[in-house]
């Protein structure tokens, strides 16, 4: 699938030669299925649903504004719908355990895995455009510091109480954004994707999941809200956390957990900011969780310790804007040397103030796997599943988790 997600990438934007190549691939994934062989044909269904996303993100122009889906092609009464038996498999930005982090490939990869919600993180151009990427500056992820004419663009800026220095989102306008290519974040993770994938915006992440075969959940964070707010700029007075709602509005994104409208379009909004959390919930009624980093550390906007935040006097009262929280999982049980350490009540008290507990984040490889585990994913996800009893999971790997599932909870128990 990836050949083919390379090959669209370079698809030029003339609709006709567009619409000529997506009717040589459907012909070709008719041939697949003719062939009798079930993995072919489903591979090759994803391929040109992929394939139908891309193309339509290039007709709609680079932040796919303009991009009205036919009706048809929405329709999630003729889709499988999202499982809501057991917990939530969230594909922490993709399924970047094999694909760079925050693009369309790692999100498709990740649907094709089996994902019930894409997790992104939403920051903003110097032009007011909203973008899916996890960092406040393009340095570790991008190929920034090999274009020449950017060099002169570091800067250095106070962000969470620390001096940082670098090439900062909120300097570049969307289309200097889009001139670059992301790599993957860690090296001991497959390389071969590296500089082929651009960063992609907020509209684009959302069609990526509005056009999957099947109803796909979104995850989005409002990410940084004092700095983005602090040196981006939008009209009329608008704050990021305004465009970040009007983004989801647009898309027909509202309704009360696991209320219909919800159903047919499952949204959960994060941030580690409760102000933002809190302000927003004027403007929509969906479900919102607020992320927990570890307790010594303090919230952006705030300046409360995460020790606070995680009192039960504040889980009572944050409780009426959101309907879970989503804590480091090292705040949930300390490792001690790499071993698992002291078992908290955090998730016990969350769940008797009916509280959903989302953890992050959980990764395969062994330099992320307490001993406990023998180097063993699957018993890490038994652990958490089982005896923990966490409500969804953010992982790197989407395709480890739903197996897992698949094998241990693949039916509706009745």
């Amino acid at each position: 699938m990836v050949h083919v997600v390379e090959i669209a990438l370079q698809i030029t934007r003339k609709k006709s030669s567009l619409l000529g190549s997506l009717v040589l691939l459907k012909s070709s994934s008719m041939r697949k299925r003719q062939k009798g062989k079930e993995g072919g044909s489903r591979s090759a269904m994803a391929s040109l649903w992929y394939v139908s996303v891309v193309v339509l993100v290039l007709l709609g122009g680079s932040d796919a504004n303009s991009a009205s889906p036919h009706r048809s092609q929405l329709d999630v009464n003729h889709k499988k719908p999202l499982q809501t038996f057991r917990p939530f498999n969230i594909a922490h930005r993709g399924s970047n355990g094999e694909i760079p982090e925050e693009t369309a490939a790692a999100y498709s990869r990740a649907i094709e895995e089996g994902a019930d919600f894409i997790e992104t993180d939403i920051l903003a151009s110097k032009d007011g455009h909203l973008i899916c990427f996890h960092d406040v500056t393009l340095d570790a992820t991008t190929d920034i510091a090999d274009r020449a004419e950017f060099a002169g663009r570091k800067r250095t800026y106070e962000f969470e109480r620390a001096n940082v220095t670098g090439w900062f989102v909120v300097d570049f306008t969307l289309s200097e954004l889009k001139s670059l290519r992301v790599k993957q974040r860690y090296t001991f993770r497959d390389q071969q994707y590296n500089w082929k994938y651009k960063i992609i915006t907020f509209d684009e992440f959302i069609l990526i999941a509005l056009y999957a075969e099947r109803v796909v959940g979104i995850y989005p964070e409002i990410k940084n809200p004092i700095f983005i707010n602090q040196y981006v700029k939008w009209s009329g007075g608008k704050k990021f956390e305004d465009k970040f709602v009007e983004t989801l509005l647009k898309y027909g994104y509202k309704g009360e957990y696991m209320s219909e409208d919800w159903l047919k379009k499952p949204l959960f909004i994060q941030s580690f900011a409760p102000t933002s959390l809190i302000y927003i919930s004027n403007m929509t009624n969906s479900p919102k969780l607020l992320l927990i980093d570890d307790t010594t550390a303090r919230t952006q906007d705030t300046n409360q310790s995460y020790s606070e935040i995680t009192s039960n006097g504040y889980l009572t009262f944050i409780r009426n804007y959101v309907i879970g929280i989503g804590p480091w999982k090292d705040t949930i049980i300390s490792a001690v040397s790499n071993h698992l350490g002291h078992l908290t009540d955090l998730v016990a008290r969350a769940h008797a103030l009916n509280l959903q507990v989302h953890p992050y984040t959980f990764r395969n490889e062994n330099s992320f796997l307490h001993f406990n585990f023998h180097q063993d994913p699957y018993a890490e996800y038994e652990y958490w599943l089982s005896i923990i009893g966490v409500d969804g999971l953010f992982t790197d790997f989407t395709g480890s988790l739903h197996r897992y599932q698949q094998w241990t909870a693949p039916h509706q128990m009745k």
